[in-house]
């Protein structure tokens, strides 16, 4: 609880001097809560005077870097004990970036053609440049021993894309002949080793072809 609770008076009460000695008290109890709870905050790296700070982070081994943003060394004091507990793994020190800030980042071991000790860190080019100087003190203080590290730069596109829906109908038609018996045919083939022949009789005409 940061602040102390406004007490609220009857309604025949709320108003004149007794509204005035309200205020004037829970501003009073107020101050005295505050000059409390300053030890506690000396104690948390996120609230504690700035010369404290300093303090804690020799005991946690982190040094602050050049031109290195107050709340940025802030975080990373508060978070040296977790950090050097992740440090070694590949999703705890993909947590590691998460937690100062630095956001999405890939980590690639024991890639084809190349050397096996060197590990492979893919970023944004905006990550790398806004944050070149903690990426460096990152891998410099949680790194592996004896590997080499690698930027990779990930470029994003946007992709356009037009969805549309297409129906289609397949339908095959086959052609019968009919049951009349005027359209049914007698043919007789004849042949021999010289000519080949063929009749067609229909109902009312009759149709031959040969072949020589």
């Amino acid at each position: 609880m940061d602040k102390l609770p406004k007490f609220t008076l009857p309604v025949w009460m709320d108003k004149g001097e007794v509204k005035k000695l309200r205020d004037a008290t829970h501003r009073f109890w107020t101050g005295v809560y505050s000059w409390l709870l300053w030890p506690l905050k000396q104690i948390d790296p996120l609230t504690c005077d700035e010369r404290l700070l300093d303090a804690i982070a020799w005991q946690r081994d982190v040094t602050r870097f050049t031109d290195e943003p107050l709340e940025l060394y802030r975080k990373r004091v508060n978070y040296a004990f977790v950090n050097a507990k992740d440090a070694g793994s590949v999703a705890g020190f993909v947590e590691i970036f998460k937690r100062l800030g630095i956001g999405y980042i890939e980590i690639n071991e024991r890639q084809p053609e190349i050397d096996w000790d060197v590990i492979i860190l893919r970023v944004t080019d905006e990550q790398l440049a806004n944050n070149h100087n903690l990426l460096m003190n990152i891998i410099r203080q949680y790194g592996r021993t004896c590997r080499r590290y690698q930027y990779e730069v990930l470029q994003k596109l946007t992709l356009n894309m037009r969805v549309g829906h297409i129906s289609g109908e397949y339908i095959c038609y086959a052609a019968t002949m009919p049951n009349d018996p005027f359209f049914m045919y007698v043919g007789q083939i004849e042949s021999d080793s010289v000519c080949h022949s063929a009749t067609l009789q229909t109902g009312s005409q009759t149709y031959s072809a040969s072949l020589m």
